[in-house]
């Protein structure tokens, strides 16, 4: 696999804006003024993006934004290269309706290619210009052989980026990332993420519900962008603000995210389409 990006030869090709699938929300009166951002401490983060899957069960869209003070949504769009979320497409209008930034991110497996999977994503998530893109490199919990290996995921990366002139943010636990046992299963991703892959050159969105979340070594000198600190149970558990309820007003089930920056960053980076080069 060509390691980094320097070594890429990319067609001249446009980002999302150029494609046939949804435009996003304008570039004008991006950052709304009625969002009340939760106060955090600057060294942690923004506590404004949730992530979310077809098992969350939303109600409103409206109030996440202004009652829980979320401005982000990245939600799931595929997993594979055959499967679809089935509540992706009108969650994506109802919560982009309510003024929420969206994202789209993708399972991988071992099934399938990676460029395959990234192709099915990209059909199937129908990015924008203002669309976060994401890859959820993870075990396999339900089917441990069918866990997407580091090839694939380089592969991935390459393929959208080709398509599009954008790197997608890679979601990822610090162990699996340095090639450690990790889950159920003691799982391995085989080998650690080299700081010259591809991957390393895509803004990381780390997953450690400890208060004191672990840097995987290629994203060592580049810190995180977003940090996922709890989980989709309503009590959470961990991150830096230890036991408090994770409830969000309009959805059950859903992951809390930090941003390494304030809102003006979060809505600069998410615009600016997180990982152009």
């Amino acid at each position: 696999m060509v390691a980094g990006l320097a070594a890429l030869t990319v067609p001249a090709l446009s980002s999302c804006a150029g494609r046939s699938g949804h435009p996003g929300p304008a570039v004008s009166s991006r950052i709304p003024a009625t969002v009340e951002p939760v106060a955090t401490p600057a060294a942690v983060g923004l506590d404004a993006v949730i992530d979310m899957n077809h098992f969350s069960v939303v109600s409103d869209f409206a109030a996440m934004r202004s009652r829980a003070s979320i401005m982000g949504v990245i939600h799931k769009a595929t997993e594979g290269g055959d499967w679809i979320d089935p509540t992706y497409s009108l969650r994506r209008d109802q919560a982009e309706t309510a003024g929420l930034l969206w994202g789209a991110y993708h399972f991988g497996t071992h099934q399938y290619p990676g460029a395959q999977q990234a192709a099915a994503f990209l059909a199937s998530a129908q990015p924008g210009p203002a669309t976060l893109m994401a890859l959820d490199l993870e075990p396999n919990e339900r089917s441990p052989g069918n866990t997407m290996d580091l090839t694939q995921a380089e592969d991935f990366v390459m393929a959208v980026y080709q398509a599009t002139g954008r790197l997608p943010i890679i979601y990822t636990h610090p162990t699996w990332a340095n090639g450690g046992a990790y889950g159920r299963n003691r799982a391995s991703l085989g080998a650690a993420i080299s700081p010259q892959s591809i991957l390393a050159s895509c803004d990381l969105w780390l997953a450690d519900y400890r208060l004191e979340p672990e840097l995987p070594v290629a994203w060592a000198s580049r810190g995180w962008r977003l940090w996922q600190y709890a989980g989709d149970d309503s009590k959470g558990g961990g991150g830096p603000f230890g036991p408090m309820s994770r409830a969000v007003d309009g959805v059950d089930r859903c992951d809390r995210n930090l941003f390494a920056g304030d809102m003006t960053a979060l809505y600069q980076w998410w615009y600016s389409g997180s990982g152009s080069v």
